[in-house]
Protein backbone atom coordinates (compact mmCIF):
# COMPACT_ATOMS: atom_id res chain seq x y z
CA UNK A 1 0.00 0.00 0.00
CA UNK A 2 1.29 3.46 -0.96
CA UNK A 3 1.95 6.03 1.75
CA UNK A 4 -0.94 8.46 0.41
CA UNK A 5 -3.21 5.03 0.24
CA UNK A 6 -2.36 4.44 3.85
CA UNK A 7 -3.03 8.32 4.94
CA UNK A 8 -6.21 8.21 2.97
CA UNK A 9 -7.18 4.99 5.08
CA UNK A 10 -5.85 6.03 8.74
CA UNK A 11 -8.13 9.32 8.05
CA UNK A 12 -10.92 7.28 7.16
CA UNK A 13 -10.87 5.63 9.60
CA UNK A 14 -10.37 8.21 12.61
CA UNK A 15 -12.64 11.29 11.39
CA UNK A 16 -14.82 9.85 8.77
CA UNK A 17 -14.84 12.72 6.36
CA UNK A 18 -17.19 12.79 3.41
CA UNK A 19 -14.15 14.25 1.30
CA UNK A 20 -10.50 13.41 1.80
CA UNK A 21 -7.86 14.08 -1.36
CA UNK A 22 -4.28 13.40 -0.99
CA UNK A 23 -1.49 14.55 -2.92
CA UNK A 24 2.34 13.56 -3.50
CA UNK A 25 4.16 16.64 -3.60
CA UNK A 26 7.46 14.45 -2.93
CA UNK A 27 8.80 15.00 -5.99
CA UNK A 28 8.59 19.14 -6.28
CA UNK A 29 11.11 18.50 -2.93
CA UNK A 30 13.75 16.05 -4.90
CA UNK A 31 17.16 16.79 -2.54
CA UNK A 32 15.34 18.63 0.13
CA UNK A 33 17.01 17.19 3.50
CA UNK A 34 13.46 15.01 4.89
CA UNK A 35 13.23 13.68 0.83
CA UNK A 36 16.88 12.46 1.64
CA UNK A 37 15.85 10.47 4.84
CA UNK A 38 12.71 9.02 2.76
CA UNK A 39 9.84 11.48 4.34
CA UNK A 40 7.98 12.50 1.76
CA UNK A 41 5.97 15.87 0.96
CA UNK A 42 2.28 15.27 0.84
CA UNK A 43 -1.27 17.67 0.37
CA UNK A 44 -4.01 17.28 2.50
CA UNK A 45 -7.48 18.68 2.21
CA UNK A 46 -10.61 16.65 4.28
CA UNK A 47 -13.83 17.53 5.49
CA UNK A 48 -14.83 16.01 8.43
CA UNK A 49 -17.53 16.85 10.76
CA UNK A 50 -15.25 15.51 13.25
CA UNK A 51 -13.62 19.20 13.08
CA UNK A 52 -16.94 21.08 13.90
CA UNK A 53 -16.13 23.27 16.74
CA UNK A 54 -11.98 22.85 16.69
CA UNK A 55 -10.06 26.03 15.79
CA UNK A 56 -7.26 24.83 12.98
CA UNK A 57 -4.40 23.86 15.66
CA UNK A 58 -7.16 21.40 16.93
CA UNK A 59 -7.77 20.02 13.49
CA UNK A 60 -3.93 19.37 12.59
CA UNK A 61 -3.57 17.49 15.44
CA UNK A 62 -6.48 15.56 15.16
CA UNK A 63 -4.62 14.64 11.68
CA UNK A 64 -1.30 13.89 13.43
CA UNK A 65 -2.95 11.75 16.01
CA UNK A 66 -4.58 9.38 13.32
CA UNK A 67 -0.91 9.62 11.34
CA UNK A 68 0.79 8.33 14.50
CA UNK A 69 4.15 7.17 13.45
CA UNK A 70 3.68 8.24 9.98
CA UNK A 71 4.67 11.90 10.90
CA UNK A 72 8.21 12.36 11.01
CA UNK A 73 8.87 9.07 9.18
CA UNK A 74 6.72 8.22 5.97
CA UNK A 75 5.66 12.39 6.14
CA UNK A 76 8.03 14.77 6.45
CA UNK A 77 5.90 17.74 5.44
CA UNK A 78 2.02 18.22 5.50
CA UNK A 79 -0.29 20.73 4.10
CA UNK A 80 -3.54 20.52 5.72
CA UNK A 81 -6.89 21.96 4.61
CA UNK A 82 -9.32 20.26 7.07
CA UNK A 83 -12.92 22.06 7.03
CA UNK A 84 -16.23 20.92 8.15
CA UNK A 85 -19.18 20.22 5.52
CA UNK A 86 -20.76 23.56 6.34
CA UNK A 87 -17.04 25.61 5.95
CA UNK A 88 -16.91 23.49 2.53
CA UNK A 89 -19.51 24.34 1.07
CA UNK A 90 -19.16 28.31 1.11
CA UNK A 91 -15.26 27.74 0.11
CA UNK A 92 -14.37 25.75 -3.22
CA UNK A 93 -11.72 22.94 -3.17
CA UNK A 94 -8.25 23.18 -4.07
CA UNK A 95 -8.91 21.34 -7.24
CA UNK A 96 -12.03 23.78 -8.18
CA UNK A 97 -9.23 26.62 -8.02
CA UNK A 98 -6.02 25.71 -9.80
Amino acid sequence: MSVVERIRSRLQETLAPSFIDVGDDSALHAGHAGARSGGGHYRLEIVAEAFAGKNTVARHRMIYAALGEMMGGDIHALAIRARTAAEAANQPTEKETR
